[in-house]
């Protein structure tokens, strides 16, 4: 893979903000010794550089295809940098603190596009997830709709297993969220910016002589005249027998 030397020194000291930066020592690829350096995580690249204040970066290591590990080592709080392949280079580093050390290990392990890609499938499953539970209730195992533990930490070793995300017809979500049930193509579609839209409302029901609903109401009328009529009655008794005690 080739890369412009002018374009990462420059994206190596500008103003963008890093995912981690501090002093690290770096064992030599020849040499057992170890060199101070400052380094510089920005996405997948770790840049490092002979002091703060320099220019441009010695070196950069594109963190793709790696693991990193603990490893022995003469210094304190060391780790590596390994790569598949035999003939791949192995970049052992050590921190000042175990601190510091558990810090870049955690940062490193997660600036890879492969760690990044997983993070944002198993986000757009749970979000899928509540869609579907909101919209129709869970239809799932109750091991999957425990809350999330509270912090910003994600541990995909955590994550419960998920079911298979029922399909979209055409880009759009179905409506019809019961598994198994027939999907009408005439009850879903999409519009122009792609959103799905709702059912078509059943029809009006309209009242008959020889509908069932009319002939109830018709009874209802009868019966709320009726006792309407002997409510009238009764309090016009009762006003009377008012009057005839008053003085």
């Amino acid at each position: 893979m080739k890369l412009n030397e002018r374009s990462l020194a420059f994206y190596a000291t500008c103003d963008s903000p890093a995912d981690n930066a501090g002093f690290l020592y770096k064992r030599g690829e020849r040499h057992t010794a170890y060199h101070r350096r400052w380094f510089v995580l920005k996405g997948n690249m770790l840049f490092y550089f002979e002091e703060r204040e320099s220019r441009e970066p010695v070196g950069v290591i594109v963190l793709e295809g790696c693991t990193v590990e603990l490893c022995d080592s003469a210094e304190e709080f060391a780790f590596a940098i390994r790569f598949g392949g035999t003939k791949s280079r192995t970049y052992v580093l050590a921190a000042e603190s175990q601190a510091a050390m558990e810090s870049w290990v955690k940062s490193l392990s997660r600036a890879s596009f492969d760690y990044m890609r997983l993070v944002v499938r198993e986000l757009e499953k749970q979000l899928e997830e509540m869609r579907w539970g909101r919209a129709g209730g869970c239809w799932h195992s109750a091991a999957c709709c425990k809350p999330w533990a509270s912090g910003t930490e994600l541990s995909l070793d955590r994550l419960p297993a998920l079911p298979a995300v029922p399909p979209k017809e055409n880009g759009c979500a179905v409506w019809n969220n019961t598994p198994g049930a027939d999907q009408l193509s005439d009850a879903t579609g999409c519009d122009g910016d792609t959103n799905p839209q709702p059912p078509p409302l059943p029809p009006r029901r309209r009242a008959s002589s020889g509908d069932p609903g009319s002939a109830e109401t018709s009874v209802f009328c009868r019966l709320h005249e009726r006792y309407g009529q002997e409510v009238a009655r009764l309090r016009q008794d009762w006003q009377d027998r008012q009057r005839e005690h008053q003085p």
